[in-house]
């Protein structure tokens, strides 16, 4: 009989190899979860290699004496040095060390050299060409050659510092290791286009606000124009003048818009304006006189409202150092400067404290340019005729090719546009101009009145700002920082005219003896928010450029009222302020629109009118009754612009409509008076547009199970401060970008809150007292995600817990010693 082989012989040959392949397998997972370690090991060591050292000691050719550098627990550093250039030097190295890459993109922003560093995103592109028409670089080299000697030293010791500083690191800050790019040395004329980001930011610089406005001068009749421009309302909070009162209704016989229902319907829904357009918003400051405070001191509160990013746009710092220019006073200030720029922005001396705010006046002037009709290359001017000056700027795109663009300049300005009838339009604007910048804000740093604050104030060249001061004596005071253009003519500064004749444009610079100026008024109170401060003939040297409506500054005022015995944690709580006072009126409008009547014809009303009815009166979190009012007036507002502005777009099809803060006024003057001829077309009654919009909010909100429960204003309201990187790679989100978080406030109030957008940092301050004081910021002091001071400020930030003003105790200790190496 033949052998037969078991079940089990049978298998045994296959297990062999399977046994071994399971090895190999086994085996090969080991080895890559090694390479995956060991390399993940190399990232990791390699990102940390572009951390700044804490200890130790530097050696640095030509540093005078040595330099202390203190850190906190939070990495606050307080700078010990014999004199200021060591100071500026060493301030130099710690911003470099800390935010490099911040740093560069601040000067690429303004230089329009952002697309060389970071690709041909069309929106990078975009951006580039909008700033390449100035070529700011060209002009900082002008404001450096214009700068006193002690100002460029001061800048030319910050630049060895900035490059010493990115030198010492062992690897290349982290993101050039993501971006695979080195960085670029920085240059002196870099600080100025740090200084020039900011004009940016804080300025239009093509003025669109008055080429739209140009639009609507041309084609509204004046009545209707001047009610959609009115230079305030009762809002209005100015320390020095009175409310504006709102211009009269215009009758049918300027506009009815019942007789153009065609053309208002077909255009209504393309003119709706984005509501976000309106939402004009900006900085705080105030001070308190010291008859109104707990200890007899001044207070100084300033929280500037800008774009919210990862790191933070201010660098906290301590300066202590000797002037060297007579009497060679010793300097102890603390406050925020600018990663690019040396010197404190704004803080407090022991002598004085100050803040800033935008002034949102009028900086920027269009001019009609006169070309020649027989030769289109030539202009009118003062001096006879001119051809164009051309410029091809070259924009260096990575991984692309090169971008030509052709700027097309006269002697006001480069052209940025055309006139309703074709005419050409050159922006004439204050950053343009190499006398408009310079660096005395460093000087702040060692007054010691609020007298000799106000005289620095008015000859920095600096974006425009409301200046607020306050000195250990007890006085306090405001001005205008920055250079005011003194104008000359009689034409109207918000619309383009003709300088052709020499008759009309700027003749240099307000002399600063002539700036408005407030100094202890009688309440013991000054503040701004962005509003008009004055009237009058200072009103006209300042003029408009769509300064905010003054509901914020209101409140603001009227919170600090009733304070007798301030304190900075008093200061704190009015920053925090999220009541919606301003939109008080239209909830109680909302109320009495939707009456019992109304809301049993539709269920849904009344849950809308119940949500309304509970709202507490703030910005909270888990309110859907503010937002719903907020949506009610936006929504109204858009769908009453659209119609006011429909024979602009008629006219101009691409119009867009600019923010008209001031509107809001003459908004509840229409919904006051019910004006028929004023009245959107499709509806019986104001009333029943009203509610209309109501019902639009409904529809558009309610979801079928949960209705409008999950409207609240905290959804809306989710707070992201993110990363520039984190915007290409999202993936990095986690790593990079702040945590996100639902947070109460909004514009028109003191807590000025949206999604990218809010306090920059939050400062309450006596001079003198500082160990009392209060500051918050919405991040850390590092650019490094792997520091532990990358986000640590930002929960209490966040949450308002308030936080020392001064760095605290010595953690880390840095000592930038002279090398005895030959410069």
């Amino acid at each position: 009989m033949a052998e037969t082989e078991s079940p089990q012989q049978e298998k045994a040959p296959e297990r062999k190899p399977l046994r071994l392949l399971k090895r190999i397998a086994f085996w090969t997972g080991i080895v890559i979860l090694v390479i995956l370690i060991l390399a993940g090991g190399a990232i990791y060591g390699l990102l940390r290699g572009s951390l700044p050292q804490l200890d130790g000691g530097v050696a640095l050719v030509g540093l005078s004496a040595p330099v202390k550098i203190e850190r906190d627990a939070n990495g606050v550093p307080t700078i010990t040095a014999a004199n200021e250039l060591d100071a500026a030097r060493a301030l130099g190295y710690v911003h470099a060390q800390d935010r490099f890459f911040q740093m560069d993109l601040l000067r690429r922003a303004a230089a329009g050299e952002l697309a060389q560093l970071a690709g041909p995103a069309p929106a990078i592109v975009d951006h580039d060409r909008d700033r390449r028409r100035f070529r700011m670089r060209a002009v900082a080299k002008q404001v450096l050659r214009l700068l006193p000697p002690r100002q460029r030293a001061l800048i030319g010791a910050y630049t060895l510092g900035v490059n010493e500083g990115l030198a010492a690191l062992d690897v290349r800050p982290f993101e050039y290791l993501l971006l695979r790019q080195k960085p670029a040395r920085w240059q002196p004329e870099d600080s100025i286009l740090a200084i020039m980001a900011m004009y940016f930011d804080l300025q239009d610089s093509t003025d669109q606000r008055e080429q739209a406005l140009a639009k609507m001068n041309a084609i509204l009749p004046p009545a209707l124009y001047d009610f959609l421009t009115p230079q305030g309302t009762r809002w209005d909070a100015p320390i020095s003048g009175k409310a504006f009162a709102p211009p009269p209704i215009p009758g049918a016989d300027v506009i009815d818009l019942h007789a153009q229902k065609k053309a208002v319907a077909d255009l209504s829904d393309a003119l709706s304006p984005d509501p976000a357009r309106y939402l004009v918003a900006g900085s705080n400051n105030w001070a308190v006189a010291g008859s109104r405070t707990a200890n007899g001191v001044p207070l100084v509160a300033n929280d500037m409202h800008l774009h919210l990013g990862v790191p933070p746009i201010w660098y906290r710092a301590r300066l202590i150092y000797k002037e060297l220019r007579p009497p060679h006073k010793v300097v102890n200030v603390t406050g925020i400067t600018l990663p690019g720029v040396p010197g404190i922005v704004a803080g407090s001396n022991g002598h004085i404290a100050w803040g800033f705010t935008n002034a949102d006046g009028d900086w920027v002037d269009l001019v009609k340019v006169e070309t020649d009709p027989a030769h289109p290359n030539r202009y009118r001017t003062p001096d006879g005729w001119r051809l164009f000056k051309a410029h091809n700027e070259v924009i260096h795109v990575r991984g692309a090719p090169d971008v030509t663009l052709k700027v097309r300049g006269t002697i006001w300005g480069p052209i940025v546009g055309k006139s309703l009838d074709g005419q050409p339009l050159a922006v004439h604007w204050v950053a343009q101009q190499p006398s408009a910048t310079n660096l005395e804000i460093w000087n702040l740093q060692g007054a010691q009145t609020t007298k000799e604050a106000l005289d620095i104030a008015t000859r920095a060249g600096m974006p425009e700002l409301n200046f607020v001061v306050a000195d250990t004596a007890g006085h306090i005071g405001w001005t205008l920082a920055g250079r005011i253009p003194h104008r000359i003519g009689n034409y109207d500064p918000s619309l383009p005219a003709s300088w052709a004749n020499g008759d009309n444009g700027w003749d240099g610079w307000l002399d600063p003896a002539k700036y408005p100026r407030i100094v202890d008024p009688d309440g013991g109170l000054v503040w701004t928010a962005n509003n008009r401060v004055v009237g009058g003939k200072a009103l006209a040297k300042m003029g408009d450029g769509g300064y905010a409506l003054g509901a914020r500054a209101q409140q603001i005022h009227a919170d600090l009222k009733p304070v007798r015995h301030a304190t900075p944690a008093d200061m704190l709580a009015i920053q925090l302020d999220d009541r919606a006072r301003f939109l008080t009126r239209w909830r109680d409008l909302l109320l009495r629109l939707i009456t019992p009547k109304a809301a049993a014809a539709n269920p849904r009303r009344a849950a809308f009118r119940r949500y309304v009815a509970a709202w507490q009166g703030k910005a909270a979190v888990d309110s859907v009754g503010y937002r719903l009012v907020r949506l009610f007036h936006e929504d109204l507002r858009a769908r009453v612009l659209s119609a006011l502005l429909a024979p602009v777009r008629a006219r101009a099809p691409h119009f867009k409509a600019p923010a008209l803060p001031q509107f809001e006024g003459s908004l509840w003057e229409l919904v006051e008076k019910k004006p028929a001829n004023l009245l959107p077309a499709g509806y019986k009654s104001w009333d029943a547009f009203m509610l209309a919009v109501g019902d639009s909010i409904i529809a558009d909100h309610w979801q079928a199970e949960g209705g409008l429960a999950h409207f609240t204003w905290g959804k809306r309201n989710t707070v992201q401060v993110r990363h520039p990187l984190s915007y290409a790679v999202p993936l990095l989100g986690p790593w990079l970008d702040m945590p996100v978080m639902e947070l109460p406030g909004d514009h028109n109030m003191p807590r000025v809150q949206a999604v990218s957008f809010g306090a920059s940092m939050r400062m309450d301050v006596a001079p003198g007292d500082e160990q009392d004081g209060i500051f918050e910021l919405p991040g850390g002091q590092s650019g490094h995600p792997m520091s532990p001071y990358y986000g640590d400020e930002f929960k209490a930030w966040a949450t308002g817990k308030p936080t020392p003003f001064l760095p605290g105790p010595s953690e880390h200790v840095l000592m930038l010693v002279p090398s005895t190496e030959q410069d």
